[in-house]
């Protein structure tokens, strides 16, 4: 006897998904995690059958208000404020006409879950499901609580955010956390173990496949490293391994190029501390790179550096991982989950330049040990983060939190039948 495809967690949805600063048609780069991951769940869930509708807000002028794209999910740009690039702090106080644009929307056509991506999206979906009671769940990809980085946002900022997340959290029907690490700083605020699930991201993996490139190789060995150049991100520590080795060069993806070197003060700073010991011929600042790209740029490494001081969501590893390429990461964030330590990869203590010299110099003295990382990294990513198992994990979520809903609706007093008034 069949299963059918018409009950449970494989019926049909009407699925929306709320990614107020994250459209997924525009160009998420290596710095685009929260694009990449709405762009990929979208599609994944459109592949499954369900019926996706992504909001985000409408930044451009020339943007036409509903897209549909070639994955089968469609896009509605809100009008919510000037159609132009805000801050957190300016998206907040035009909150109130993107809540409007979903209430009449939804009021049409009600979709069966919302799923909210970041803290700003959380507000709205939790705001625009009042009367209509459709549950939402909510993903935060990174909470204030847990972003010491961010000490220089006032304290009022700082305050309204973590006011905002603990709302949030207490009104959305499941919180869905990408890594344990973010788990932990949900629970940090307050809310409900019993609706907390983790699902981590997901990797494109038609377009991140295994593979080895040499074009533009000018050293007998290559690490890459990506990401935004920030100081927090560890490439100083890269930097100075290249001093203690020789034939190993260094790409950076994201941010300025050697070009452009001085329109970016981080990429400044990195070439002048490659400058001291004489190793600035070795580094190359790619800047940046098209997402389409990325996997040609990775798959050129030896060994992919991902060196972080603090949370990261781990999207490059797992990409470096699904190229079957061996990884290095510091014990932070999402990574945790991601690389297990001696098997899919190598884990060193954050801030420590030591462990990480030694680590590299270990990894890219060894083809037998890349070899039999990489494989493990690949089959890792294959098994565990495909687009499809997200997805699929995040279906039943849904079905949980539509079941929940329709049963704290219908409580044994609203059962009960209503005396009239009226005769028979």
């Amino acid at each position: 006897m069949g299963v059918s495809t018409k009950s449970g967690a494989f019926a049909p949805k009407r699925i929306a998904l709320v990614s107020e600063q994250a459209n997924p048609l525009t160009e998420p780069g290596v710095a685009g995690s929260r694009i990449r991951h709405v762009a990929g769940l979208a599609a994944a869930l459109s592949s499954l059958g369900h019926q996706v509708v992504v909001y985000t807000r409408r930044d451009h002028p020339h943007f036409p208000q509903r897209v549909h794209t070639p994955h089968g999910y469609d896009v509605v740009h809100v009008p919510a404020g000037p159609a132009t690039t805000l801050g957190p702090e300016e998206v907040l106080a035009h909150a109130g006409a993107f809540v409007e644009f979903l209430e009449r929307a939804w009021n049409e056509h009600r979709p069966d879950v919302v799923h909210a991506h970041g803290w700003l999206s959380g507000i709205v979906a939790v705001l625009s499901v009042r009367r209509s009671r459709v549950p939402v769940v909510q993903t935060y990809h990174s909470l204030g609580v847990a972003r010491p980085q961010d000490r220089h946002a006032t304290d009022s900022s700082s305050t309204k955010r973590l006011t905002v997340e603990r709302l949030v959290g207490h009104e959305a029907a499941r919180v869905v956390a990408t890594s344990s690490a973010e788990a932990r700083a949900v629970l940090r605020l307050g809310v409900d173990r019993s609706k907390l699930v983790v699902v981590p991201t997901g990797v494109d993996l038609d377009l991140f496949s295994a593979g080895r490139e040499t074009a533009g190789r000018h050293r007998p060995r290559r690490i890459v490293a990506a990401g935004r150049l920030l100081p927090r991100k560890g490439f100083d520590d890269l930097i100075r391994f290249l001093s203690a080795v020789d034939g190993v060069e260094l790409v950076i993806a994201g941010g300025g190029t050697h070009r452009d070197v001085h329109g970016d003060p981080e990429a400044k700073r990195l070439l002048t501390l490659a400058r001291s010991p004489g190793v600035d011929d070795r580094v190359m600042f790619a800047g940046h790179v098209p997402y389409a790209e990325l996997p040609v740029l990775l798959r050129s490494a030896d060994v992919v550096a991902c060196t972080p001081s603090q949370q990261s969501s781990a999207g490059v590893a797992l990409e470096a991982m699904a190229c079957g390429i061996p990884v290095l990461a510091t014990a932070v964030g999402g990574l945790v989950d991601l690389v297990v330590d001696g098997l899919t990869g190598v884990l060193v203590p954050r801030d420590n330049p030591e462990a990480t010299a030694k680590a590299l110099r270990a990894l890219l003295a060894d083809s037998a040990l890349r070899e039999m990382l990489s494989a493990a990294g690949h089959d890792r990513a294959h098994a565990r983060y495909s687009w499809h198992r997200v997805a699929s994990d995040l279906v039943r979520t849904y079905s949980t939190a539509c079941a929940n809903r329709t049963a704290s609706a219908v409580s044994p007093r609203s059962a009960r039948p209503r005396r009239s008034s009226a005769p028979a």
